[in-house]
């Protein structure tokens, strides 16, 4: 008996057909992947398999248990970990567990063994909330919270969006001892090395099945949405003009509206400048005597595992916290003093794009082009501009959440620089999306940085690393590295940006 059959499954969503007659079937003890561009259906069939949700046609069943029927039955038997990872914040680590061990009618105590070898990793911090912990922390309780009722199957809806490198490998490690256990696992996920770990996977498409077969041949057969032609990278000629501290080519592009402004102290200064910079929180010093610059026009990458520092440091360069020592501008304002006025000329996107999703399109640009200050006129003409470049003319009215991911992440970005700052800044901007979306995004990147906009960009996915001017890697507090993405390869001695990240986030000393 298979541990997982689905027939014939569709749902709708009103006028969206979500699944339209998906089959599949997965085998006992399998590391089965659902794969598929953004909005293909993926959470929808997790929803429905985990008896969340009811199909409107068709049946499935897991562990021999129809998910209609069975609900009862088949909630004892799986574990869910859905994408965000579902656990309480304001709740201490101790308590998400055993308040997931309550809801499944078990203790700490009685399962402890089922998550000894992950909880053990975290238990020390017991007492920390949820919301104090690092990307790579949240993920380990979070799975621990899906097994401590020692469940058959395992469901994960991109379980590692959000989460840097190492801690990926380490949570597909997990996965590996928990197939041995004879778990049966069922992961979706954006990263192509993790989908190089299934044993099997299905390609989903508009809430279809296209394909269903290992990974090498769904990813050959459909390479045009997980394996895009790359960017350039970074171009020698382009890093020798920034390095001179020259301005960069202020040519038009397509899709990325507005004039840039200069930061003030002249074109000449750094959009960036950074001095022995250091956050501490009481003992913890969360960012630890930290000292760049980043020129006009540069793209730069600021990397670092989960609980490293960077979004801390971040928040400094922002204007949303204030440093405990140390000195810093950015678009030539002071961070201590001038944070106001750092605020009206940068820009900001993070990964869930900033957008409100129950305005229109139009009523997102006219809010965010209000915030920042811009007078009506120019507002109404940036707008009319702006839809055309994007091909968004016939969609001005639509509701924000009605549209595709992809167009969102467009949309926010082309918001963030609507009032021409001088600086952007991008906090893992494409989390979750697949790689097709984000070549288009980083597309997008280069044109506005190929207009003068200083783009200061963090990512977990280390092909953007790539096309990165320079990269600074964060470990423990202190920047460990800094340089173009050749020159990291080549002092450290590693083939691509994912080993010289790797090497170095495994040097970390601090705990989380």
């Amino acid at each position: 008996m298979n541990a997982i059959e689905v027939r014939n499954i569709s749902k709708r969503y009103g006028s969206l057909q979500a699944l339209h007659d998906v089959s599949f079937e997965v085998g006992r003890g399998e590391v089965f992947g659902l794969i598929g561009p953004d909005g293909s259906g993926k959470t929808t069939l997790f929803r429905i398999l985990c008896t969340l949700l009811l199909p409107d046609e068709g049946t499935a069943s897991v562990d021999g248990f129809d998910t209609v029927r069975q609900m009862s039955d088949i909630r004892r038997r799986v574990g869910y970990m859905p994408g965000r990872f579902s656990l309480y914040q304001d709740l201490t680590v101790e308590e998400n567990l055993r308040f997931f061990a309550t809801l499944f009618g078990t203790t700490v105590e009685e399962g402890y063994d089922s998550i000894k070898a992950i909880y053990s990793q975290i238990e020390r911090f017991r007492d920390r909330r949820a919301g104090a912990l690092s990307g790579g922390m949240k993920q380990k309780l979070a799975l621990s919270c899906a097994l401590v009722h020692s469940p058959s199957v395992l469901f994960l809806d991109e379980p590692t969006t959000g989460v840097d490198p190492v801690s990926r490998k380490e949570l597909w490690e997990m996965l590996g001892t928990l197939k041995e256990r004879g778990i049966t696992i069922v992961a979706s996920t954006p990263y192509l090395d993790e989908v190089r770990r299934c044993e099997r996977v299905a390609f989903l498409n508009q809430g279809r099945v296209l394909g269903i077969d290992t990974p090498e041949v769904i990813l050959e057969r459909f390479k045009d949405v997980f394996m895009p032609e790359p960017l350039p990278s970074a171009g020698s000629s382009r890093q020798s003009q920034l390095m001179e501290g020259d301005d960069p080519s202020p040519g038009k592009g397509k899709g990325v509206p507005g004039a840039v402004g200069a930061p003030a102290g002249g074109a000449d200064a750094p959009a960036i400048e950074v001095s022995h910079l250091v956050k501490a929180f009481g003992t913890f010093h969360a960012v630890d005597d930290i000292s760049f610059s980043v020129k006009r026009g540069e793209i730069f990458g600021f990397l670092g595992a989960n609980g490293a520092g960077k979004t801390t440091a971040m928040h400094m360069l922002t204007g949303l916290n204030q440093p405990t020592s140390g000195t810093g501008s950015v678009a030539g304002f002071d961070i201590r003093t001038e944070h106001e006025q750092i605020k009206k000329h940068i820009g900001y996107m993070s990964q869930k794009f900033s957008l409100y999703e129950d305005l229109t399109v139009s009523e997102n640009i006219r809010l965010f082009a209000g915030i920042y200050g811009m007078a009506p006129a120019e507002i109404s003409a940036k707008t009319t501009r702006l839809l055309k470049d994007l091909d968004f003319e016939a969609h001005a009215h639509d509701l924000v959440k009605s549209l595709p991911l992809g167009w969102k992440q467009k949309l926010a970005f082309s918001v963030s620089i609507f009032h021409a700052p001088a600086i952007v800044f991008l906090d893992e901007p494409t989390g979750g999306v697949d790689p097709a979306t984000r070549r288009q995004f980083w597309e997008l990147i280069r044109q506005a940085a190929a207009r003068g906009i200083t783009v200061f960009v963090t990512t977990h996915y280390m092909d953007e690393a790539e096309y990165c001017d320079r990269i600074s890697i964060m470990v423990d507090g202190k920047i460990s590295a800094i340089g173009t993405p050749d020159e990291l390869k080549r002092q450290l001695g590693q083939p691509d940006m994912d080993h010289v990240f790797t090497y170095l986030a495994r040097q970390a000393k601090r705990g989380d």
